[in-house]
Formats: C-alpha cells, structure tokens, sequence
C-alpha cells in the first residue's frame, strides 16, 4: 500500500501524521510512504530522515493525495483537502466530525473511505488513538490557564494558581473526570490549587478517590453541584466527552454572571463543539476572548503547541491501527477489527456513524452493512 503523510495546513498545527521512525515502520513490512516536503520540519524531522526511513519526498500535497491509498494526518482535512479526496482512498485522522457540517459535506462528497482516530475504541474499553492527545490537552489546560489567570493576559484575575504561605490558591473545578479531566487533576493538585473534579459516573468517582484521595474533591455531576462549583471557581477546565457526539453546554452564558469576576474558562472539548455555550474556536496566534467578565480560551488543536510530544505520543498510539489497514486493507481489517470499525464514519458518501448522523441530521448506515455491500 502507498501511504501518504501531508504537511497539517491547519492555523498553528505543527504535528506531523507520521515521524521517520513510524515510516520505518510501514517501509520494513513492505509499504511504500510519500511524505509531502517540510511535513515534519516544525519538529525537527527533516524529509532526509525520511528519506533515510525509506520515504519518498512529495514536491507538495497535490501529489500526496493524488497517489497515496491511504492518508494519514493529525488534524480535520481543511476544505482544499476535502476537494483532493477520491472514492477508494482511505483517510486516517482526528475528524470531530459531529461539530462539523462543512467537513462532513466535503468528506461525504469525496466518496472516500474515512475512519476517525477518536471513535477507534481499544480492547479493553476507552478510546485508544483520542487517549493521548487528550492526555497533553488536560495537562496543558492547567499550565495555560494558570498563565491566562494572571492580569496582563487580556483581563486575568491576577491570581498565582498555587497561592504562597497566607495567600489562599485558586480554586480549580474541573468538569469531568476521563482522561483529559484526570490529567488536567494531575497538574493542578501538583501546583498546590484547590481542585474540585465534577463527574457522574459513580465507578469513575471511586477511581478518582482512590487515586486522588484527599488531594481533590471528587463531587458527583449534577446541575446544582455544576452552578455551585463554577460559580465560585478562578479556573474551569470542561473536559466533558461523549464519543463522536457534540459535547453537552453545561455552562450556560447566564452562567457567566454569576461567577467570579476574571474567572478562566478553558474548554477542552471544544473540538466536539465545546461544553460552554460561548465557547467558540480560536487558535495558538489569538488564544483567548473575553465574555461578561469571563476569560474563554478554546483552542481547537490545543496539543499542536508542544508538537513534538504530541506528535511522538499520536505515532506511539496509531502505528499498530495503521499497520492493520496497510497489512491488511482496509476493508479486511475493519471486518476483522471490531474496534477499527467503531472508527469507521464517513464511507462512500454515507455516514457511518450514528452520534454524528444524528447530530447533523444525516441517515446513519450501518458500517458493517456498508461493508458487506
């Protein structure tokens, strides 16, 4: 199989879909890979390395697209790459497609065959290739929101996160207790914040306690103890996440005036449409905006920014899926993979995928039907 690696276009997205080492990987077991020049240059992976891996240097993503079987990116395609995508070629990528009308049209009339890291589930439950972006993204939302907290970023509240002796820390409520909330916990206990986690699964809770224990208040989810905690946090962290659907607004903008003034919001699941009803995308170059009184910051691919971690921690997670589909094909490797094809979502212009389906209104089809016919 020829795969394809083009360099990310999307504002401030400096990851790459396939390191050197990944690319060693699929040329040992016989595959051919045509990496588009510069793709990893933000990282340092320079297209000798590749060579040296065995690629094949591409003079630009038209020829990636226009040759590979199988694309293998980091982001969304934006909509120039929607429009180089063919019926038969496989794209394997984050698609937070729920969110995302535009995208879904552009993938649906390609005709290609597109499969979403973020649905791919793993054996023994949870969701394996979304795993470690949304563990930089939790560990990431303290360290930004500790900076967004202090007065010169665009109306701060001027608080230090951990406080120092006789000066009482912030107080920290994050909004879900998954993967991204359980990192995002990590770092804002380790800077000494006062850290509440809000969540409804009761099995999680006792998780947290244990790995927790008095370190962070575990709080069972509800609308009262969400009104109750927001409104008396410095710093919010929305880690909610329902697999491939739009994410729930449980802040609401009347919220927003009953919390403290200066108080930071940093939406993680902003790429599933954001768990805050003002939250809206915004980039690395203009991370933040302000909303009564209330500091958003949602950045949409919140891992791009230290992109040689995430870039190394993605190829760890996608390299055996990747190798399935290449070995394999990819319609033999979804068949014999159940949990590749939970991540099957768009195919030959149908949506297979029914969060997505429902949330913008398309007919769902079953992927193992699809792949039947």
């Amino acid at each position: 199989m020829l795969i394809g690696v083009p360099k990310e276009i999307k504002n401030n997205e400096f990851r790459v879909g396939l390191l050197p080492s990944s690319v060693k990987e699929f040329t040992t077991a016989g595959h051919d890979v045509l990496v588009q020049t510069n793709a990893g240059a933000s990282i340092h992976a320079t297209d000798e390395e590749y060579i040296k891996a065995g690629a094949t240097i591409a003079k630009d993503a038209k020829e990636v697209f226009a040759k590979a079987d199988m694309i293998i990116k980091v982001k969304e395609p934006q909509p120039e790459e929607c429009k180089m995508l063919r019926k038969g070629q496989v794209l394997f990528t984050y698609l937070h497609l729920a969110a995302d009308r535009k995208q879904a049209e552009g993938l649906i009339d390609s005709g290609c065959t597109a499969i979403a890291y973020e649905t791919v589930t793993g054996p023994f439950g949870g969701l394996p290739l979304l795993a470690p972006m949304s563990e930089v993204a939790g560990r990431m939302s303290v360290q930004v929101g500790a900076v967004a907290m202090q007065i010169g970023n665009r109306g701060g509240s001027g608080l230090l996160i951990g406080g120092v002796p006789g000066v009482k820390p912030a107080d920290v409520v994050i909004i879900g207790g998954g993967v991204a909330g359980t990192n995002a916990a990590k770092m804002a206990v380790g800077l000494d914040a006062n850290v509440v986690i809000l969540e409804r699964s009761l099995d999680r809770i006792r998780q947290l306690e244990d790995l927790f224990g008095p370190t962070a208040n575990i709080i069972y989810s509800t609308k009262a103890s969400v009104d109750h905690y927001v409104f008396n946090s410095d710093l919010i962290i929305g880690a909610v996440l329902i697999p491939g659907a739009i994410a729930p607004k449980l802040i609401t903008k009347d919220m927003l005036k009953h919390m403290r003034p200066g108080a930071v919001i940093v939406d993680i699941a902003i790429d599933q449409g954001g768990c805050t009803e003002t939250s809206k995308p915004t980039t690395h170059q203009d991370p933040t905006y302000m909303v009564d009184g209330i500091l958003h910051y949602c950045v949409a691919n919140m891992p791009g920014a230290v992109a040689r971690t995430s870039s190394q921690a993605l190829n760890n997670a996608v390299l055996p899926y990747a190798l399935q589909i290449a070995n394999k094909g990819w319609r033999a490797a979804l068949s014999e993979n159940p949990h590749l094809m939970d991540g099957l979502t768009v195919h030959e212009g149908k949506i297979t995928q029914a969060e997505v389906a429902q949330d913008l209104g398309y007919e769902f089809f079953a992927p193992d039907q699809q792949l039947a016919a």
